[in-house]
Order: structure tokens, then C-alpha cells, then sequence
């Protein structure tokens, strides 16, 4: 079992400990009092799978939002409308047409643990990584439980680090 698989599990079984609904609306008001939230205009955020931080609060202000849809090795960016289909990797994901991801300003990326580093632990599948890395313009953030916020993980030359992070 390589590091990454270990942290993954870890983090996967802290998940299930922890009481995610209160932790994703702390985590939920802290991103919409940062510069970075207030700012954006088209910020894609992502469905929540169980025991993951659920950002669906947030559809409620008055921003344009986007979720990802697999295609392929490929994440498309597609907006948010309640019109959703379950994907191959048990995702909701949106039916909308996809657009252009550099109309985003902000994109809220999904993790089971990031560390000091700004590194990011995600499922390892890499989509999040190669989309980062076509569009290094766009500002991303992760949000996490603090007990998901270690010191340091395990990352390689492809992997991204995320512009912020913020733990509750």
C-alpha cells in the first residue's frame, strides 16, 4: 500500500466520525467572508459525495455556479441547474452543456486531506490535477475539517498545489 493509498483510507475513516453538516456550514461561512468568494462571479464548486464536505448552502447567494462532469480523462464545466444524472463514479453530476472553464474565478476543489503545503489529497483519479494544470489562472481553494489538515502528505512533480486552504 503506497502513502497516498494510506491517507486515503485514514481520511475516509475520520470522515465517518465527524458531524460533516455542521462542518460544512462553519466551513461554508468562512469561505463567503474571505476576498476570494466575494469577488467571484463563477465559482465551481462540486456534489458532495457521502461523509465530504457539502457546499450546496452556497447555491443559495447570488454567484453563478458550475459543477464538474467527467468526460473522458477530462473535467468539463458545466453550470448548476436541479437537472442531474449519477456518473459512472456515483457523482451527481449536471446535463448542462459545458462552457468555457476560463470564464471561472474561483473553483472550490474537493479533498480527503491537504496539508501545510497547500498540497491536496484527492481520490486519485488526477482529473482535478490535469484540469489545474491547463488553467493555473483560476483560484482554487479546498475546504476541510481540521483534523484533515496535516503537517505534510505525500505528493509528486503532477501534482497541484491549491492557492488556499481553510480548516474548521
Amino acid at each position: 500500500m503506497d502513502n497516498k493509498t494510506y491517507f486515503r483510507t485514514i481520511a475516509k475513516q475520520y470522515r465517518k466520525e465527524l458531524d460533516i453538516a455542521s462542518i460544512s456550514h462553519t466551513l461554508c461561512t468562512l469561505l463567503r467572508n474571505t476576498d476570494i468568494y466575494q469577488n467571484a462571479k463563477n465559482i465551481m464548486i462540486y456534489y458532495p459525495l457521502a461523509n465530504e464536505i457539502n457546499l450546496l448552502e452556497l447555491l443559495n447567494d447570488k454567484k453563478q455556479f458550475y459543477l464538474p462532469r467527467v468526460f473522458q480523462k477530462d473535467l468539463l464545466v458545466c453550470p448548476y441547474t436541479d437537472d442531474l444524472k449519477v456518473s459512472e463514479f456515483k457523482v451527481k453530476e449536471p446535463c448542462t452543456e459545458p462552457v468555457s472553464p476560463e470564464i471561472l474565478d474561483l473553483i472550490v476543489v474537493p479533498a480527503l486531506m491537504t496539508d501545510k503545503n497547500n498540497y491536496r489529497l484527492g481520490y486519485g483519479g488526477g482529473f482535478y490535477d490535469r484540469f489545474l494544470a491547463k488553467y493555473p489562472n483560476i483560484t482554487t481553494v479546498t475546504l476541510l475539517p481540521e483534523t484533515l489538515c496535516v503537517d505534510k502528505l505525500p505528493h509528486e512533480d503532477f501534482d497541484i498545489p491549491l492557492d488556499y486552504v481553510i480548516c474548521a
